[in-house]
């Protein structure tokens, strides 16, 4: 074997075992090497790769390469991964690709681009492995082997004559059975499917109830139309998680790390607008004990403790109760049973954190006073901030909000305002003994 030969198949090896690190490596070359990279290798050794790489940079790569090399991926590709990239486009450079495609590719992904982004239809790969139920056990084998990509494949669904979902067969049950067994004698029920018009949040629901290694994807009538396998399911799940996280903090579901920052501005700014009026609330409140503060100015050094401490005893109740309404785990009828946990959580929590507290205080200011305002403050601070951080994204979520949404700075405003008021309420009352 040549050098030249022996440094191919190297590469061709490293490509097809270490995918996601050759993608990696792509990502920091310059936009022509990397070019260079997938004109010399064939499409389906360089698919794997591509699908690691970076939105943006797959964006970037795909108006370098030759046409005819990017054609030849784009057919290659998963459907989803072509229809997910292609959106991306003006109407007309997309259509200038789709050109480039075989007929019945193109035709698959622009099914898919009809849907909505945030759908089934969307993550369903539409070349789907569906075999009639009078299909014997051996035929089935014999079909599947003619597959150009069956790797992956853990079950098939039947179908009956108007092509509406009627069963699945595991793949080990296939491989089992009798060669002379029809599918519909092996067959089982379909546990789990979805419509495509359905939103991702139903999709990660069905994933989340029943595990399944793949969700069939129905048309309104029940006709069979995709199938979201593994990949899909775990980009549906992984991108509903990001989302809460990121609508949480009051951004848009619609903003990527690369929207422009005029988008940004529109999206952020009415959320921050709501925040700024929340901050004049809680700054009201500690206006009502100016007097209070202006005699004693311990209590401004002090003041942030409680508010900081309950804001995250708060946020901590308000993660565990939107991963449970996340997880379908609660529900409104749930509502006294979480609250009235979060309440004895954040009591003897709030005990726990007034005893370290007030011996802090102490052996700062030596004040018995002060040492009794911040350890009651810090008791109904934290109880409070237990039952806001529970009660909130219920309510919301019953009222038809978006509880990942609003829930943050609706909480930010009840601990904020709870702890000002119960610190500086009760030091005003017990100002005697400060």
């Amino acid at each position: 074997m040549s050098a030249e030969a022996a440094v191919r198949a190297l590469e061709n090896r490293y490509l097809k075992s270490y995918p996601r690190e050759a993608a990696h490596r792509l990502e920091t070359l310059p936009a022509q090497d990397a070019t260079r990279v997938f004109e010399a290798q064939p499409p389906e050794l360089m698919i794997p790769v591509w699908e690691q790489l970076a939105g943006y940079v797959q964006e970037r790569l795909i108006e370098q390469l030759p046409e005819s090399v990017a054609g030849r991926l784009l057919n290659e590709m998963d459907s989803p991964l072509a229809a997910e990239l292609l959106g991306a486009f003006e109407p007309q450079e997309r259509a200038r690709w789709l050109a480039r495609m075989a007929p019945g590719a193109a035709k698959l992904v622009e099914g898919l681009m009809a849907y909505p982004p945030d759908t089934a239809g969307r993550l369903m790969d539409p070349r789907i492995s569906s075999f009639r139920g009078e299909m014997t056990a051996a035929e089935a084998i014999d079909q599947m082997k003619r597959f150009k990509k069956n790797r992956n494949l853990r079950e098939l669904f039947i179908v009956d004559d108007d092509g509406l979902l009627v069963g699945r067969v595991e793949i080990q049950d296939l491989v089992t059975s009798l060669p002379g067994q029809q599918l519909k004698q092996i067959g089982r029920p379909v546990s789990a499917a979805v419509l495509d018009t359905a939103p991702r949040e139903e999709v990660v629901q069905k994933i989340e109830q029943q595990r399944v290694p793949a969700l069939p994807v129905v048309g309104v009538t029940g006709r069979l139309v995709g199938v979201i396998h593994q990949a899909g399911l775990l980009t549906a799940v992984q991108e509903e998680a990001s989302l809460d996280i990121q609508t949480m903090v009051g951004a848009s579901k619609d903003e990527r790390a690369l929207s422009s920052s005029w988008f940004a501005v529109v999206k952020r700014l009415p959320w921050l607008q709501i925040n700024l009026a929340t901050a004049f609330l809680a700054a009201s409140v500690v206006g009502l004990f100016e007097d209070t503060i202006a005699k004693f100015t311990a209590l401004a050094v002090l003041l942030p403790v409680v508010a900081g401490q309950s804001g995250n005893a708060g946020a901590q109740a308000l993660a565990v109760t939107m991963r449970g309404l996340a997880l379908r785990e609660i529900s409104t009828r749930h509502l006294p049973r979480v609250v009235f946990k979060e309440i004895n959580a954040g009591l003897v929590n709030g005990i726990a954190v007034a005893v370290v507290c007030a011996i802090g205080v102490w052996l700062w200011s030596g004040s018995v006073g002060l040492m009794a305002v911040i350890s009651i403050a810090m008791v109904i601070s934290m109880v409070a901030a237990g039952f806001s951080g529970a009660a909130i994204p219920i309510v919301l979520n019953r009222l038809g909000f978006d509880p990942a949404q609003s829930s943050s700075i609706v909480l930010t405003t009840v601990t904020d305002v709870v702890g000002f008021f119960s610190f500086l309420g009760v030091a005003t009352s017990l100002q005697a003994w400060l």
